[in-house]
C-alpha cells in the first residue's frame, strides 16, 4: 500500500464508519496520546522498564495507530504525504549528505 492509498483508505473508512473526522486539534491530542503509547512499549522492550502484567509487546500495532492519526491529519489539512515525504528526503539528502558520515559518534 502506498502512502496515497493509505490516505485514501483512511478517508474511505472515516466516511463509511467514522461519521466524520475529529477536529484537527482533537486529532493532534490523539496523535500525542498514540505516540505516548508507542513510547511506553519501546521503553519496556528496549529500555530499562519491564512489561507490567497484562501488557504486551504490540509495537507494530502502536506504530500503526500513530500512522492512522497522522493520515487523518494529513487528509483533513490537505497534505499529500507522498509529496511531502519526497521533499523531506531531498532536503535531508542535501543538508546531511556528509554530516552523518563525518560524525564520529556514528562511525565508532
Amino acid at each position: 500500500m502506498t502512502l496515497k492509498e493509505a490516505q485514501e483508505a483512511v478517508d474511505c473508512w472515516i466516511k463509511n464508519y467514522g461519521v466524520r473526522y475529529f477536529s484537527e486539534l482533537t486529532n493532534m491530542a490523539v496523535l500525542t496520546e498514540e505516540v505516548g503509547e508507542l513510547a511506553r512499549v519501546i521503553a519496556r522492550k528496549y529500555g530499562d522498564q519491564s512489561f507490567k502484567e497484562g501488557e504486551k509487546d504490540n509495537i507494530g500495532e502502536e506504530m500503526a495507530d500513530v500512522l492512522w492519526v497522522l493520515l487523518c491529519l494529513a487528509n483533513q489539512t490537505g497534505v499529500d504525504l507522498t509529496e511531502e515525504l519526497k521533499k523531506s528526503i531531498e532536503k535531508k539528502t542535501k543538508r546531511d549528505a556528509e554530516r552523518h558520515k563525518n560524525n564520529s559518534k556514528l562511525t565508532k
